[in-house]
């Protein structure tokens, strides 16, 4: 079972909305979704658990490139939201069989997209980059810091386990309205 919900920064504070995963094809819809979500180009929070298995944070700035967090990359990697991400994180060169040619990373074909894969033992001087067809990891992968100017610290968010989208939520001052659309 999942739960996903799109949390847009306004000048008053956060709206929520229940997001729809049936509508959700690919990560270029997610993306698609949370940027019309948006209130006049600011950021947008894209949150999606499943059970507790893992959860994921998407990040989207107007048109930046997205920002990527898994809490558990090789639970994920076996759900069909979650291997979304952690084939983007890994910069997975498989194609879907019903797709001819998919370029989720953003980069030019041919280029590497260098991913941060973080542990639990890992600093920001000890971040181990990656590229290409990795293994899953076990742990987090994607941008720990994602969240540390919205008040949500990256030990903050690598530490989180059980109800972790209300943690953020209550982090980020949007306890009520993410609570409204759960």
């Amino acid at each position: 079972m999942y739960f996903a919900a799109l949390l847009a920064r306004t000048e008053d504070g956060w709206e929520a909305s229940d997001m729809e995963l049936d509508d959700v094809e690919s990560l270029s819809d997610l993306i698609d979704l949370a940027r019309s979500a948006a209130v006049d180009d600011d950021t947008v929070v894209a949150l999606i658990e499943q059970e507790d298995a893992w959860f994921g944070v998407v990040r989207v700035d107007g048109e930046e490139d997205p920002r990527y967090f898994v809490s558990n990359a090789s639970a994920a990697a076996r759900s069909s939201y979650g291997s979304m991400l952690t084939k983007e994180l890994l910069g997975s060169d498989e194609e879907e069989d019903e797709l001819d040619v998919l370029d989720l990373d953003g980069t030019e074909d041919g280029e590497e997209d260098a991913v941060a894969v973080y542990t639990d033992e890992d600093t920001d001087e000890d971040a181990v980059g990656g590229t290409g067809a990795e293994p899953v990891p076990a742990g987090p992968l994607g941008d720990p810091r994602l969240l540390d100017d919205l008040g949500v610290t990256h030990k903050q968010l690598m530490a989180l386990d059980g109800d972790a989208l209300s943690e953020i939520a209550e982090s980020l001052g949007a306890t009520e309205v993410l609570e409204a659309v759960r």
